[in-house]
């Protein structure tokens, strides 16, 4: 039984997402690097009454995590639906951040989530279905967030080359870019983030859309 696997499945949007697709019935493999986020999330999940799974990985760890993404196959057959949620959030402003940081940041913002898409999606494209959805953001550069500009616009990058190489091929690549921070209760409450990356993914083939973006007063969708 396919289902949905959510890198990064902190207790904020990843949780919600993860909460949105068992809600659905799907099976749902989370992975984060930490024990505690995941138990957090797998008890959110789970009281949907679905089977979940919980994964430990750390993004910018290759091995670990084609392994993890491995271990979910095994566990729920290949991904109908993967999400890359993994990301560090931090304010750094220009020079304040050492190249090396800077590196680590672009590690996990986009590498890992080149390492999920290069491990997964071309299984898609052989299948000709599935859907890989990342967590954008920044949808303007600020120079108060250096690292998290330039991450969120190599995400926005990423999308639209895995569109061009497997689009055709039947895999649906799209983003969700969040235009804010992320606060229950708010017009960035997570569930309704959430409520963009099931729709991406039901959406029929045909009316595929590539960028979501969750702003204060409207969600705009760019085709």
């Amino acid at each position: 039984m396919s289902g949905a696997v959510v890198v990064g499945a902190g207790t904020g949007i990843g949780a919600a997402v993860a909460r949105r697709f068992a809600r659905e019935g799907l099976p749902v493999a989370l992975l984060a690097r930490g024990e505690g986020t995941l138990k957090a999330a797998a008890q959110a999940v789970g009281a949907e009454g679905g089977p979940v799974l919980t994964l430990t990985a750390d993004a910018t760890d290759e091995d670990a995590l084609r392994a993890a993404l491995d271990a979910a196959a095994d566990k729920f057959g290949p991904a109908d639906v993967v999400v890359y949620n993994a990301a560090i959030i931090r304010s750094d402003a220009p020079g304040e951040l050492s190249a090396s940081g800077q590196l680590d940041a672009w590690a996990v913002n986009v590498g890992g989530a080149l390492t999920t898409a290069a491990h997964l999606v071309p299984g898609m494209a052989e299948r000709g279905r599935g859907t890989f959805l990342a967590t954008g953001g920044m949808p303007e550069p600020k120079p108060g967030w250096v690292s998290l500009s330039l991450g969120k616009a190599g995400v926005r990058t990423l999308v639209h080359l895995l569109d061009l190489e497997y689009g055709s091929r039947g895999v649906h690549v799209a983003s969700v870019t969040v235009d804010g921070p992320v606060v229950p209760g708010t017009s960035f409450d997570p569930d309704l983030i959430a409520e963009h990356y099931w729709r991406l993914h039901t959406q029929p083939e045909g009316r595929w859309e590539q960028e979501v973006v969750h702003s204060r007063t409207v969600a705009a969708h760019t085709p």
